[in-house]
């Protein structure tokens, strides 16, 4: 049997290390290969994590390696294994010479089986969260938030619009993405422990029933190494004090919200496989037409 519509996500905990890290990703590229895969989607910040800004735009000047091995470690495996594969995954940029700003880009790259990027998207939403007597986590002290609404892409296993992370919680993006064909969304995301346990899960099957399309949320999981380079700060004691921790739960939700898909409780990389059925989807949109339900004469007017 081909299936011809099967994807997996690539859950790991990506370290400060850029180059074990790409070893981890090519790894379970390969397995997906054998797998029937067409197309695997990692999370976001894939490349590395950092303890940071500075120790972020450092790495980041070695991201162009980690993504130009890429690019040739996947033109190696299809040749080699006569089978193609297309590859979604989270990464950061530099800074961007356009402008005046020295923070990092959360990007998400789409690259196809011949090894070519054919999509860039930039994170929109930036997690800023600061709570009197709680945590403060402000993520555009070290990343630039993008200006471009990401784009639908033709993909192997259906039309896929891209986020990232606290995208998922703004519905207007989704239900673009979904006003321009989507048939799958995909939430590449390293949530907090905090935010995982209480609403990732949900926000998943909001934005799957909500807009009719499967969802694909690859997480990053477990305790982040971000010691595990060569860069040292001045300012910093030798101590080692960041901790960093990922709540995981990578899973595929289909149209109806149910789970069809979903990572066992372990820190080491796994893949997480489902066949997508588009009849289904096909068949959920055709008895229960929001498109056509929507009051667009009183939403747009």
């Amino acid at each position: 049997m081909v299936h011809q519509f099967r994807v997996a996500i690539g859950q790991l905990c990506s370290s400060s290390n850029l180059q074990k890290n790409l070893k981890i990703v090519t790894q379970l590229i390969s397995k997906a290969i054998d797998k029937d895969v067409k197309l695997i989607l990692f999370p976001e910040a894939t490349d590395f994590l950092s303890r940071n800004s500075a120790h972020s735009r450092y790495l980041a000047s070695h991201t162009s390696k980690f993504i130009s091995d890429l690019q040739n470690n996947i033109r190696m495996l299809v040749q080699q294994k006569s089978k193609k594969i297309d590859v979604s995954i989270g990464v950061h940029l530099p800074p961007s010479k356009l402008i005046d700003d020295s923070r990092t880009r959360n990007v998400l790259l789409y690259i196809n089986h011949n090894g070519t990027i054919i999509d860039t998207y930039q994170k929109l939403h930036l997690f800023d969260v600061d709570i009197k007597n709680g945590p403060i986590l402000k993520e555009s002290q070290s990343v630039q938030a993008g200006m471009n609404l990401p784009n639908v892409i033709e993909t192997p296993v259906g039309k896929l619009g891209t986020a990232i992370c606290y995208d998922i919680r703004f519905p207007e993006m989704a239900a673009y993405l979904r006003s321009k064909g989507a048939q799958l969304l995909c939430y590449p995301s390293a949530f907090t422990m905090k935010t995982g346990v209480a609403h990732w899960e949900t926000l998943g099957k909001a934005r799957a029933i909500d807009n009719q399309c499967y969802v694909i949320m690859p997480g990053q999981q477990g305790k982040h190494n971000v010691y595990d380079d060569d860069w040292k700060d001045s300012t910093e004691s030798g101590t080692k004090t960041v901790e960093r921790q990922s709540w995981g739960h990578s899973m595929v939700i289909n149209p109806w919200g149910e789970i069809v898909a979903k990572a066992t409780e372990s820190d080491e990389p796994q893949l997480v496989i489902a066949d997508l059925d588009h009849e289904l989807m096909n068949t959920v949109r055709q008895n229960m037409p929001l498109l056509s339900h929507m009051r667009k004469d009183i939403f747009y007017n």
